[in-house]
């Protein structure tokens, strides 16, 4: 293979996906990540047409179809009584008006088929980034063995805490955005008598909200419950959680939440952090791709389809570029991608105040704009139909 010699720290969904992109655009890539067994614990994962229309053109459509839930819509619920707020179509709607499924995945089942994907030499694990040094000539990635791996661009797809990013910028801890989320997994047969749809549930109120929704094939409802909590001090951002806990931050809340939470057999507890988006996500031959740049909080359900449209535009802009090209090529790679990140990360920081509304006038406005939600919503067509690829501006989220 000829092109550009690439290393991406980091193999998670992002750095996977940037990678399957890149050896689509002719380059030399090898992906290191840290852990010896990548795994994703009682976490389900929604991608929106913008970042699977990138992954069926990557061949994987049969795979994703094969592990997936494809929701027929989305709804929203009052806390306490269960009424729907407001609904949008998904299902064949969204593909049929934007070409690519709206999927719902387990983390694991997606991440599984993304490094099935790529050739087995070319995924490293167990290996964990220590350092990035840089030179006008090429970029050297240092590991904790010692081993320094040199190559002509060095992408940071390691997560909130990513080390590329502090070699990159400095150290600076992320934000804790005074919510925590309680997530996990019930067995769908424990739950046949509540009749749940193939949708997305949001219920929504005061002081948090509760999401549902059915993973790997249907055999499991994932869920997430989202309260709020002053601070966050342990040193790990996710820990085993208990199910009375997650109960009990529902006292008051529809029956069907509680019983939910009652065919769950364990559940971990995670802290929710962003940052502000950042100034620069590139220097030199180094860039940085996916939370390790815009961590966001999940509720636009972005994350990852962000990270995949972040792969996407940075092979594109690397296509048929030299050496000599890398550094302007990374800077194109940065100027197309940070106003549509930063305007998504934004929007879902604003959600975890309008999804958390007590009960008065702010909510009730609320309700009545989520009561007026008919259809295919058009406020979905600024995200739902972007193509990475092209290297387009992004349009204003409305």
């Amino acid at each position: 293979m000829s092109g550009l010699k690439v290393t991406v720290v980091g193999g998670g969904i992002g750095g996977s996906a940037a990678a399957l992109a890149l050896l689509r655009a002719g380059c030399d890539v090898h992906v290191y990540e840290q852990v010896a067994s990548k795994s994703e614990v009682g976490a389900g994962i929604q991608l929106s047409p913008n970042a699977t229309r990138l992954l069926h053109r990557y061949g994987l459509a049969d795979a994703l179809g094969g592990v997936a839930v494809k929701p027929s819509h989305v709804e929203i619920k009052r806390w306490d009584d269960g009424r729907i707020l407001g609904r949008e179509e998904l299902g064949r709607a969204v593909e049929e008006a934007y070409g690519a499924p709206y999927y719902h995945f387990h983390r694991a089942d997606l991440l599984s088929i993304l490094t099935a994907a790529l050739p087995a030499e070319r995924l490293h694990s167990g290996w964990r980034c220590v350092d990035v040094r840089q030179t006008n000539a090429g970029a050297t990635t240092v590991f904790d063995d010692g081993t320094a791996i040199d190559s002509d661009v060095v992408v940071g797809a390691d997560g909130i805490h990513s080390v590329v990013r502090k070699v990159l910028f400095g150290d600076e801890r992320p934000r804790f955005s005074g919510n925590v989320a309680y997530r996990g997994l019930a067995r769908a047969e424990r739950l046949t008598h509540l009749n749940l749809e193939h949708c997305a549930t949001n219920w929504m109120g005061p002081g948090g909200h509760f999401v549902h929704y059915f993973v790997s094939g249907g055999r499991f409802l994932n869920f997430v419950a989202v309260s709020e909590q002053d601070s966050w001090d342990r040193e790990s951002w996710n820990d085993r959680g208990n199910v009375a806990d997650a109960k009990r931050c529902y006292a008051g809340w529809h029956p069907q939440i509680h019983q939910i939470l009652g065919a769950v057999d364990e559940t971990f507890k995670w802290a929710l952090f962003d940052r502000p988006p950042l100034s620069a996500w590139s220097v030199g031959r180094v860039t940085l791709l996916g939370d390790a740049c815009h961590p966001m909080l999940p509720y636009m359900a972005q994350g990852a389809a962000q990270a995949i449209e972040d792969g996407a535009t940075l092979a594109a802009c690397l296509t048929g570029i030299a050496p000599a090209g890398v550094a302007e090529a990374l800077a194109n790679y940065e100027t197309w991608r940070k106003p549509r990140t930063a305007a998504i990360q934004l929007a879902a920081r604003g959600n975890a105040t309008t999804f958390h509304l007590v009960d008065g006038v702010e909510q009730q406005k609320r309700d009545a704009e989520m009561a007026a939600w008919v259809g295919l919503s058009p406020r979905r067509e600024a995200i739902f139909g972007f193509d990475a690829e092209r290297l387009q501006p992004a349009a204003p989220l409305s």
